[in-house]
């Protein structure tokens, strides 16, 4: 079974070669300037995050023009539009444009919406040389008015040398409010594009590594993740969850959780 993957960037929809994940699928669509793609959600909601250019989209009755924004994922916020289940869609390429589907299963009644830049939430987590810069896309966050049954997604920017998603975490079952069950995906990419970094994937059956690049996917229905960005690169990566409910909680590692217990030390050094 993979949990990692090269994702396809061929104009049109690209979808993931394998998926060991029961809830969660990802697809990544490419589009030239006018090209169009048309589409239904079925049974799930998607997350449309504009990964860069800009794109109008038709779902139902509902009409939003010329989404989007930032050229690419490394420079601003996102522009993304919620497509709930039982939708038919169309999306227009405004200029070449880039977007990823991400996707859980719904049973949600509720009207498409756009989530505009103004509503990501942006942040640091952690300190010193696992420090990293969040986006919050679609989470309960002060964004409770923007609803959703399963799907929670954000993107995260890990600096050159620096650790990410470091204490390892997992969220393999339901034990609030000390851990959630979620399956997760991270969708890469990394500037410059010639760069890499390396993700850890592990749980008590397997302990694996991969070698992050432009356009791969890890795929975690359990276990323990982490990332590292090469020296001299910056890694991007788009998460996304679904579980049980739309409530975070996660369980670090035992073997390296102290680690979260340094970062006010760290802080309030200026690290």
């Amino acid at each position: 079974m993979a949990y990692f993957e090269s994702v396809p960037h061929n104009p049109g929809l690209n979808v993931l070669p394998s998926n060991p994940c029961q809830l969660l699928d990802f697809n990544l669509l490419v589009l030239a300037d006018g090209k169009v793609h048309e589409g239904a959600s079925g049974n799930r909601e998607i997350c449309a995050v504009i990964l860069g250019g800009k794109a109008t989209f038709v779902v139902g009755e509902k009409k939003f023009e010329s989404v989007g924004g930032r050229p690419n994922v490394f420079a601003g916020k996102p522009h993304a539009v919620y497509i709930p289940a039982q939708s038919n869609f169309a999306i227009t390429a405004r200029g070449a444009v880039e977007i990823a589907l991400c996707s859980a299963p719904s049973e949600l009644k509720t009207a498409a919406y756009v989530i505009p830049p103004e509503r990501v939430a942006t942040g640091v987590w952690g300190a010193a040389n696992f420090s990293r810069n969040y986006h919050q896309i679609l989470t309960l966050a002060s964004q409770a008015d923007l609803p959703a049954q399963r799907l929670i997604v954000g993107e995260t920017y890990t600096p050159s040398g620096n650790w990410s998603t470091f204490p390892p975490h997992r969220h393999e079952k339901d034990d609030l409010p000390r851990e959630a069950y979620h399956e997760e995906m991270y969708f890469f990419k990394v500037s410059p594009a010639e760069g890499f970094g390396i993700t850890r994937y592990y749980n008590d059956a397997m302990d694996i590594g991969f070698i992050v690049r432009d356009h791969t996917i890890l795929m975690a229905p359990k276990g323990y993740h982490t990332v590292v960005s090469a020296p001299g690169y910056t890694t991007y990566y788009l998460w996304f969850l679904a579980g049980n409910q739309r409530v975070q909680a996660t369980a670090d590692d035992p073997a390296y959780a102290w680690v979260s217990k340094t970062v006010p030390m760290l802080k309030a050094l200026g690290h």
